[in-house]
């Protein structure tokens, strides 16, 4: 819930208090810095949502706790990650209220948080069970820093503190877990690497007899 509170609050107070920065000349470079977190925020969001989502899922047995293992993934992760980084150069190249119609530049927060909760299922989907403990504190360190960016947007000190604290410890729990497993943290976040790995297959002669005998010898 953390994640598309997150998303409902920067995009809801940045169409309240977009109008009034830019309407001042001197707030401009706050403004330009409550676009950043704004849609650093959107996006954060809706990655924490629907990773969250289909990690419920799969530690519920809802869903199949396999990796779900999508053609060109890497690429598409990428593209995504290229499309959010597109869109966040846009929205800080874009003029304020007086220059930008507002209705394109709330389009491209919505363009974020699309961006960000497809990644979420495309990221969580592609890992498989047994690395979910490493997920759920991926995700948590995620929360963290969505509720930082929701606390900075509504100007409450508290909630920005928690969340830079639930964001840093979540990332350095993850970091620990992915030690003590002998993995690195980029191996896990990829995907495909929770699975069942099987035994190789015996190779070499049987030698067949009574059991007696190789007793005696």
């Amino acid at each position: 819930l953390v994640g598309i509170a997150a998303v409902l609050t920067c995009v809801a107070n940045y169409v309240t208090e977009a109008p009034i920065m830019f309407a001042d000349p001197s707030l401009i470079g706050a403004g330009n810095l409550m676009k950043t977190v704004a849609y650093l925020g959107t996006w954060i969001g809706g990655v924490t949502f629907t990773g969250s989502l289909i990690a419920f899922g799969k530690l519920q047995g809802i869903l199949d706790s396999q990796p779900l293992l999508l053609p060109m993934r890497h690429a598409l992760n990428a593209s995504l990650v290229g499309i959010s980084t597109a869109g966040l150069a846009a929205f800080l190249a874009s003029g304020g209220d007086l220059e930008t119609p507002m209705v394109p530049l709330s389009m491209l927060l919505g363009g974020a948080a699309l961006a960000g909760s497809v990644s979420g299922v495309t990221l969580t989907a592609a890992i498989g069970g047994a690395d979910m403990p490493v997920v759920i504190t991926v995700l948590n360190s995620y929360s963290g820093w969505a509720l930082c960016a929701e606390g900075f947007m509504l100007n409450n000190s508290l909630m920005t503190v928690v969340g830079a604290l639930i964001g840093s410890s979540g990332a350095i729990l993850s970091y620990i877990m992915c030690r003590a497993m002998n993995r690195s943290l980029p191996n896990v976040i990829l995907g495909g690497y929770g699975t069942t790995s099987a035994g190789s297959k015996v190779t070499g002669l049987t030698v067949l007899g009574v059991l007696d005998e190789h007793i005696l010898v």
